[in-house]
């Protein structure tokens, strides 16, 4: 991308061929071919200084307020007259994060026209229009507030779908883009990503031959990543040919050996998604088969428990999962389950103590008295094999004291992988009473 000048407004990014600005400085956007904006810190200019009056809105008078509402308009005509020229004059790119509308100011005077300021006041107008809809952006759009991670990426051939693609898992919107008047938006831009319901979060919107991005925020991505992938994303699209819309009629004008190809293509595309779909229901069946393993290296109640309970199922427990323990019933005994797990080398006294209490608890509510098993998980990050004691001292003498079965996630595993081989289930009971019956540190010999 020699010789491409690229303005980064309000949006950290680090390269050098990025020149880094704010809105409210002399950089002209139109002296760039590609500007990215995060429209975010705009509004922070008026409400900070404004206050919400008693119906809910911010307001400030010309005639009154030095200025400050006048330049403010004047700034956002002139933003708005730049990205105009950038995108329909000079076929360039502009890459803005989609954000909430945020704070608007209502700018007049008694007797005079009120103007409102927002986010995306500065954004140039546009109507693209065919036989039936009409696209009127952004005056007909909306960018509604709504937050998630349920992102679902389009199929596209727009070089900014590798940004969603690449960051799909750390892509957190906060905002998604509606048309009032229901336009059906494929018909004249190009959507990237909608999340779970349907809602865009992801949209590129031609200007003649330039073209409007709206991407969703990432988060605990480094600078330098989101960077470079930008980057490459910007380099692929100023070698494309802009958006067009395929009119209703042109499946007419057919050429020789057309349909053969279109026939081979939809062909390939059968097979393509049987292929895909049996490639689904096999990881789905690997997924299922190796879960267990994840208690080796997991750790916290989404990932850690799960693979305890699991674990615990496969040796022939029924499993009630609660929210720091797992509640076991079995014909040889019932038992209350916590579990820890650290980088460090030993666990502590923490998860010992939430399971005393819940053993405890279990007593004083009636529930009578249930085995307790302590689940550790020290030195997660080495190879189980590697691992040495997992536990403190201290943590072995309570469990010994109060008659509570002390196991490692390694044991747990080993347990399991006995349980799986078995060729009836008459072979789990041995290894459910071999942890019910241990007292303090198991060892593997209890369950042979």
């Amino acid at each position: 991308m020699t010789g491409v000048r690229i303005l980064s407004v309000d949006w950290h990014l680090d390269h050098p061929t990025v020149r880094r600005g704010t809105f409210f400085d002399s950089s002209s956007f139109s002296a760039h071919e590609v500007v990215f904006v995060d429209p975010e810190r705009i509004s922070g200019h008026w409400t900070t200084d404004v206050a919400v009056q008693a119906d809910g809105v911010r307001r400030t008078d010309p005639s009154r307020d030095r200025g400050f509402g006048r330049t403010l308009v004047d700034w956002m005509s002139k933003r708005r007259s730049e990205t105009e020229d950038l995108l329909v004059r000079g076929g360039g790119l502009v890459v803005c994060q989609l954000r909430p509308r945020g704070a608007a100011l209502e700018v007049g005077s008694a007797g005079a026209p009120t103007e409102r300021v927002d986010r995306y006041t500065w954004l140039p107008s546009v109507s693209l229009v065919d036989r039936h809809h009409q696209l009127t952006f952004p005056s007909n759009s909306r960018f509604l507030a709504r937050r998630g991670t349920d992102v679902v990426p389009e199929s596209s051939d727009s070089p900014f779908a590798d940004y969603i693609e690449a960051f799909v898992d750390r892509i957190a919107y906060t905002a998604v883009y509606q048309d009032l008047l229901s336009t059906p938006i494929e018909r004249f831009a190009t959507v990237l990503a909608r999340n779970r319901v349907g809602d865009i979060i992801a949209l590129e919107i031609p200007f003649d031959d330039g073209r409007l991005v709206l991407l969703p925020p990432v988060q605990d991505v480094p600078v330098l990543r989101e960077t470079e992938v930008l980057l490459e994303c910007v380099k692929r699209a100023t070698d494309r040919p802009g958006f067009v819309s395929m009119p209703d009629w042109l499946p007419a004008y057919v050429v020789d050996g057309e349909e053969e190809l279109a026939d081979e293509l939809a062909g390939l595309v059968e097979r393509r998604d049987t292929l895909n779909a049996k490639i689904d229901e096999v990881q789905a069946k690997l997924e299922d088969k190796t879960r267990y393993k994840k208690a080796l290296y997991a750790k916290g109640r989404a990932y850690l428990r799960p693979a305890i309970a699991a674990a615990f199922r496969a040796l022939g427990f029924d499993v009630d999962e609660q929210v720091d323990t797992l509640r076991l019933t079995s014909n040889e005994g019932d038992a209350l389950v916590a579990f820890s797990a650290t980088e460090t080398s030993t666990v502590g006294l923490p998860p010992y103590r939430k399971l005393l209490t819940a053993v405890d608890r279990a007593v004083t509510d009636g529930d009578g008295h249930h085995k307790g098993i302590l689940i550790v998980s020290g030195s997660r990050e080495l190879d189980p094999k590697r691992r040495p004691t997992q536990y403190s001292d201290d943590v072995l003498r309570g469990c010994q004291a109060h008659g509570f079965c002390l196991v490692t996630t390694y044991q747990l595993f080993k347990l399991v992988r006995k349980a799986l081989q078995a060729k009836d289930k008459r072979s789990l009971p041995p290894l459910r009473r071999a942890v019910l019956e241990t007292d303090g540190s198991f060892r593997d010999a209890d369950a042979s």
